[in-house]
């Protein structure tokens, strides 16, 4: 069984309907709360999604504080990597070698130092974003679109 590693593209859709997210849902149902990761940055990141959308009338505000009580609870559910020293390094190094932006070289870091201490064990990195799927992919990691995650919940369990 897989560790889960949702950045921030991938985590919104959980929170606001999306292509990819009745695919990311049924993942997220068949995997272990213990085996979800998501950046200690990546509730911040997508409350101010959700604001965003909310203040360009994309989304009632009804729906958005729903969005937002569902949120705390499924963030809070998540085993959720420390912005630390190791993760900032992390993130520095990836800027040196790479053109992700920061935010990205930030959910891409603290995947790597999530991989450090779940040593052995597989972590998939699930991003809507080409451009950090491709990164991921080349440091070594699985990587897994949201859109696609109907045949890996499939591999989980779930029909």
């Amino acid at each position: 069984m897989s560790f889960y590693f949702l950045e921030a593209t991938a985590f919104v859709k959980l929170f606001a309907q999306e292509p990819g997210t009745a695919e990311l849902i049924g993942l997220m149902e068949a995997a272990e709360d213990n085996r979800k990761l998501i950046s200690a940055s990546t509730p911040l990141e997508v409350y101010a999604v959700l604001k965003r959308r909310e203040r360009a009338g994309d989304i009632s505000h009804e729906d958005a504080a729903s969005a937002l009580s569902v949120l705390r609870t499924e963030s809070a559910r998540m085993v959720q990597q420390p912005l630390n020293p190791a993760v900032i390094e992390a993130a520095r190094q990836l800027l040196d070698r790479s053109s992700l932006r920061w935010t990205e070289a930030l959910q891409l870091g603290a995947a790597l130092t999530a991989r450090d201490m779940f040593q052995g064990m597989e972590i998939v990195f699930v991003s809507a974003s080409t451009h950090l799927r491709e990164a991921a992919a080349g440091e070594g990691f699985t990587v897994l679109n949201p859109a696609d995650a109907k045949s890996e919940a499939a591999k989980e369990g779930v029909n």
